[in-house]
């Protein structure tokens, strides 16, 4: 009923806390779609996900900038966020706390998205403990490859894919012009 990614992406989110391979999982998943039918919702759960990162980072300014966007898609998305068996009331309200934190430059401190659907969230909860996580454990803040994660990865697919784009827009030119 859940897609594989999301499945993945509560994951990360509720055991790991790892808000950056979140953010990669749906990313790929949305953009799966064309752009012009990719849904808006699941870029509301990505910037979630992004502002939780900078939040933990005490980069105040950029976490609440992903809370307010995210808040707006979910106001406007409530249908299709209920059917991902989440509350949107309640998920904007996290994310109004969220808000008010960064504002205030108060330190991060983990949440838990409001699933509603008790068979996923027991499949959720069984997983992680057949992996020996735990399912809403707080983030290690101790964790520096976790929580600088974006500036330790190796990035060379992609630079190496970028410059493979350049090169092809730049023969695209020269053919055209």
């Amino acid at each position: 009923m859940y897609s594989t990614a999301y499945l993945e992406f509560l994951h990360y989110f509720h055991c790991d806390r790892d808000y950056f391979e979140c953010h990669e999982v749906l990313e790929e998943h949305w953009k799966e779609r064309p752009a012009n039918e990719r849904e808006l919702y699941w870029v509301g759960l990505i910037q979630i996900a992004v502002g939780l990162y900078h939040h933990r980072r005490s980069n105040f300014n950029g976490a609440k900038r992903m809370f307010g966007n995210a808040k707006k898609i979910i106001e406007s998305e409530k249908a299709a966020i209920s059917k991902l068996a989440l509350d949107s009331d309640k998920l904007l309200e996290l994310l109004q706390k969220q808000i008010d934190l960064t504002e205030n430059c108060q330190p991060y401190t983990s949440i838990d998205l409001p699933i509603t659907d008790t068979t996923l969230l027991q499949t959720c909860q069984n997983t992680a403990q057949k992996q020996n996580k735990v399912w809403g454990s707080p983030s290690d803040l101790s964790n520096t490859s976790l929580i600088h994660k974006h500036s330790l990865r190796n990035r060379e697919d992609v630079i190496n894919e970028r410059v493979k784009q350049l090169k092809m827009r730049q023969q695209t030119k020269e053919k055209d012009g």
